[in-house]
């Protein structure tokens, strides 16, 4: 197994230096690879050549058999596509055996936006202590913004501008954008920021630190988000995306506007804003022409 466990060194080392990845990402496609590997070291394959469409299919159907999500196996054939580009562009290999392989299809569960007065029982209290103060000024950067939860998380103090209400964020693909933000979330930032030495050091760059003084984990936001909403009453479990789509949802009904929602999420796709707006193909083409200058009826 030593010899396919190298290969996908190197296509990790690649997206790595080529691709600029995140750790999260890079830690997602060797999984994924780790993962086929055994199956081929079970299926006897010894080599990256042997695995053919038929064995790739066995395993996506053993796959399916343990209850895995389409989605999770449409990114597993992904990571493997990918793999196989990069093996073919390093003239190692000549065939691709995911290219012809469709993942099962599953509904994407969207999570039910929080509605103003939820949001104002969330937001509108009163801290106690530092780590109050830093929780609620995530909560209103996550809502005010849209951020993904990568994003809050990687957040050091020279990315926010409190004097011009902007906010630096770099997000997936390490495309950097600016975000305005709102009233509200620069006046808990300052907040917190008037609190924040008590608890980090003098040398950590961080936005948002733990009870130790270290840069706050994607988990421990989770965890905080978690206890505030059991704290606030919250209708259904409290956490990072469900605010992002909060403020999609409520940004697309007050303005209509789907290609700004879109830069402010930091979308690539317009299509995956559309899901997560709940949009229908014919409310899109409403948009369209009422907005398109070449589309718009004219009096004859």
């Amino acid at each position: 197994m030593s010899a396919l466990v190298d290969w996908i060194d190197d296509f990790i080392d690649h997206l790595a230096g080529a691709r600029m990845l995140s750790e999260h990402t890079l830690s997602n496609y060797r999984r994924d690879l780790d993962q086929l590997a055994r199956f081929c070291d079970d299926q006897r394959i010894a080599d990256w050549q042997q695995l053919d469409t038929r064995l790739l299919r066995r395993h996506i159907a053993a796959l399916r058999s343990r209850g895995l999500a389409g989605s999770s196996i449409q990114r597993k054939l992904s990571a493997c596509r990918s793999f196989y580009n990069f093996l073919i562009n390093e003239q190692r290999l000549q065939h691709n055996p995911a290219l012809s392989l469709q993942a099962p299809k599953s509904g994407r569960k969207l999570p039910k936006p929080l509605d103003v007065d939820q949001l104002g029982s969330l937001l509108d209290q009163a801290p106690s202590d530092p780590l109050e103060i830093r929780d609620l000024a995530m909560l209103e950067l996550f809502y005010s913004c849209g951020l993904r939860l990568a994003e809050l998380v990687s957040l050091d103090q020279f990315d926010i501008d409190l004097r011009d209400a902007s906010l630096s964020v770099v997000g997936k693909g390490r495309k950097e954008r600016q975000l305005p933000v709102g009233r509200s979330a620069i006046k808990a930032l300052r907040q917190w920021l008037e609190v924040r030495d008590q608890l980090a050091g003098a040398d950590q760059e961080a936005l948002f630190v733990n009870h130790r003084g270290g840069r706050l984990t994607s988990r421990g936001v989770q965890q905080r988000l978690k206890r505030w909403g059991l704290q606030s009453g919250t209708q259904g479990k409290l956490h990072p995306h469900r605010l992002r789509h909060s403020f999609a949802s409520h940004m697309l009904e007050s303005s209509g506007d789907l290609r700004a929602v879109q830069e402010l999420l930091g979308h690539a796709d317009i299509a995956t804003t559309q899901i997560y707006t709940h949009l229908d193909f014919q409310h899109l083409a409403e948009v369209y022409d009422n907005a398109h200058p070449r589309a718009k009826k004219t009096d004859t």
